[in-house]
């Protein structure tokens, strides 16, 4: 097998669908997998972790395939409860905020992204939600959120190291005409319709990657799946260091796009909004530290780093072990 040790970067489901397969190419019991924290929130008390619980689910081959979110056939006994509970006293459906003051007291790693159950906008099965207790109380027990998930890695006989991006609080915050809104209310409640006109990290200038992260990078390709480069992977560059230590090592990166059309995502809407044109040649642009990449066969974008091109859309595990195929031959060439 090709670079026994590998990094994967992972945020939504990009790179998740890269590792159902990759098995195949890559050594997964040596490889670490870095996930994007900027997407969690504090629900109902509850610290959730939404692209670190992907990863988590489909490497326990526990992983709702349908939605790529949660676990499969999870009850949702206590989700439809406050849901029942919300609409008999009229509150309304959709993100609920907690106050302003709020956002920045109590449990440090939530600032800036706390929500109320009630009018719970986020579909959360049982055990899902028994994993999100879990996490939150080894949090308030001390635990950094490495530490944490490490445990619940464990917990589900991962054959990755999971790590998550920073142990400090970053979040994805997306800023309109006429309001700002953290990037869960954006994607999971307004299905991305809202116009962008910036995306903003809060947090990521005081926030650090981990040591953990630093030094695997440092030390081991890199591989980025076609993620979406600004809120999947655009919070893990803005921590001091993570970018610069990308810079010293190889890096493959796999294109969401086919020229100008993206897979699927809001990845197209939100690079026009940050700057880069919405396209290959914009991820090239967006991972300037990327020494090669992986390309639709279809996708003619002429780049200045090597190219391998295959069919890289991921609708089974086959598709993701011919991908994960192609990112071990754009290594070679590094």
């Amino acid at each position: 097998m090709p670079d026994t040790m590998t990094v994967f970067l992972a945020g939504g489901t990009g790179t998740p669908k890269l590792l159902s397969g990759a098995g195949e190419v890559f050594s997964l019991p040596d490889a670490t997998v870095v996930g994007n924290t900027g997407d969690d929130v504090e629900l109902g008390g509850l610290f959730v972790c939404p692209d670190i619980d992907t990863v988590l689910y489909e490497r326990a081959d526990e992983l709702d395939r349908d939605r790529w979110w949660g676990i499969d056939g999870d009850p949702t006994t206590t989700h439809d409860e406050i849901t029942r509970l919300s609409d008999a006293v009229d509150i309304p459906a959709g993100p609920r905020y907690l106050p302003e003051e709020r956002q920045t007291t109590g449990r440090d790693l939530a600032r800036w992204r706390r929500f109320s159950a009630a009018a719970e906008f986020m579909y959360v099965g049982d055990r899902d939600r028994a994993v999100h207790v879990f996490r939150t109380s080894l949090l308030d027990e001390g635990r950094s959120l490495t530490e944490t998930t490490r445990t619940l890695a464990a917990a589900f006989d991962l054959d990755v190291d999971l790590l998550p991006m920073s142990d400090d609080p970053v979040a994805t915050i997306v800023h309109t005409a006429d309001e700002s809104m953290h990037f869960q209310e954006f994607w999971v409640d307004r299905c991305g319709d809202p116009e962008v006109e910036s995306v903003e990290f809060r947090g990521s200038r005081e926030a650090r990657a981990t040591d953990e992260v630093l030094e695997a990078i440092r030390t081991e390709p890199v591989v980025i799946g076609p993620s979406n480069p600004v809120t999947s992977i655009g919070p893990m560059l803005a921590l001091d260091g993570l970018a610069a230590a990308l810079r010293e090592t190889r890096v493959v990166a796999v294109s969401p796009f086919v020229e100008d059309t993206v897979f699927s995502g809001p990845a197209g809407k939100l690079m026009a909004a940050t700057g880069y044109d919405p396209s290959t040649a914009g991820v090239a642009d967006a991972y300037p530290f990327a020494d090669a990449f992986v390309l639709d066969d279809a996708d003619g974008t002429d780049l200045d780093r090597p190219v391998v091109r295959t069919d890289t859309e991921i609708t089974d595990r086959a598709d993701a072990a011919r991908v994960a195929r192609a990112a071990a031959n754009a290594l070679e060439v590094t």
